[in-house]
């Protein structure tokens, strides 16, 4: 729930260091009049920051609610593809050639100045 209080300007600059002590509560803010009209509105930087991140992943995903439905049914029927698949798709990552991915070879082979000698 929201907390807002309304005042005139000319109060709130005899209480601007109280004002901006009462904002930094979650959901409070405080609206400026002058002459009796809106004016301004005073909310802590860290709910204005929220606001800015809520307006600018509406303005990107303008059918947001719709897009998370969508998925959801996509999900239950199965429709969907792993990450490995997607990065895959794009070119990320090349098809893996066996299905154990993390597998050491058991053919080890010492290869030239250390290969060990034989004492003849």
């Amino acid at each position: 729930m929201s907390t807002k209080t309304t005042l005139p300007i000319s109060e709130a600059r005899r209480k601007i260091f109280e004002i901006a002590e009462e904002v930094q509560k979650p959901n409070m803010y405080y609206v400026f009049t002058e002459k009796g009209r809106p004016k301004a509105v005073m909310m802590s930087a860290e709910e204005f920051e929220s606001w800015q991140e809520t307006m600018e992943v509406m303005r990107e995903f303008p059918n947001l609610d719709k897009d998370i439905a969508e998925a959801e049914r996509d999900l239950k029927k199965g429709n969907y593809i792993t990450l490995d698949e997607l990065l895959e798709e794009q070119g990320y990552i090349t098809p893996s050639r066996s299905k154990n991915k993390y597998a050491i070879s058991g053919n080890r082979s010492i290869k030239g100045s250390k290969r060990p000698r034989k004492n003849r």
